[in-house]
């Protein structure tokens, strides 16, 4: 079974709304951790809507699993990572206008500047995922970057409004994922994941990690982080 890493965004999103100390995204990646996450994940977005520097630098000194740092692949964001040096990072596509990231990057139409990111991170002993569609030309794509993983973007599966294109976007999941490992990349997934769709795809052969916050936040809000958490792992398992 993959492991979780506990993306705690939407804590920090809580704190900005009134842009006071609480609650503090810190604190909380503690508490998940108690509870049992194999990793803590954030989003750095340019415009720091939810995320601050200051909450991923103490991240960096204070968690005790592994630290996913999400980010644009742009000058800013490489100079951070290469000074706070997260455990890996996921490079991410990213507008200032959406609610939440849409899509996958493409990587076949940036393949270079892609590149250039993945060796100037790796090189600093960074390993570098790349957020993508399960599209075999992007999974190649990132695979001629040298990238280490790639995080399929569930997004798709997640809305799926009926069981048949709920099946339909899992195997696509499922081929995207075979086609990853046998072009050496690991393979993570995660966006839009719940506790009622998580199983099936924690279930594919060769997935390491899913990366969920906002299901995990919005239940936490009724029933607590450590118990979220807790009952997110169950899932994983096919406990729940």
């Amino acid at each position: 079974m993959p492991t979780l890493g506990v993306n705690i965004d939407h804590i920090a999103t809580i704190r900005q709304a009134r842009r006071t100390v609480e609650p503090d995204p810190v604190a909380a990646a503690v508490l998940a951790e108690l509870a049992g996450a194999d990793g803590i994940t954030v989003h750095l977005r340019e415009d720091r809507r939810h995320i601050q520097d200051r909450d991923v630098k103490l991240l960096r000194q204070t968690v005790r699993t592994h630290l996913n740092l999400e980010m644009a692949a742009t000058d800013e964001m490489i100079k951070i990572a290469l000074e706070i040096q997260p455990d890996y990072v996921t490079l991410v596509p990213e507008r200032r206008e959406e609610v939440t990231t849409e899509g996958g990057l493409n990587i076949a139409e940036q393949s270079d500047r892609m590149g250039y990111v993945v060796t100037t991170l790796q090189a600093a002993g960074i390993p570098v995922s790349l957020f993508v569609d399960a599209d075999s030309q992007q999974i190649h794509a990132s695979a001629a970057t040298s990238a280490q993983f790639v995080e399929l973007h569930t997004g798709r599966y997640a809305d799926a409004k009926t069981e048949t294109a709920r099946v339909s976007e899992l195997q696509m999941l499922k081929q995207g994922c075979q086609q990853a490992i046998a072009a050496g990349l690991r393979v993570n997934a995660g966006h839009g994941l719940t506790y009622w769709n998580t199983h099936a795809v924690a279930c594919l052969d060769g997935m390491e990690e899913l990366n969920i916050g906002h299901t995990i936040v919005s239940r936490a809000a009724l029933v607590g982080l450590e118990r979220a958490v807790r009952e997110m792992k169950q899932v994983i398992r096919g406990e729940f």
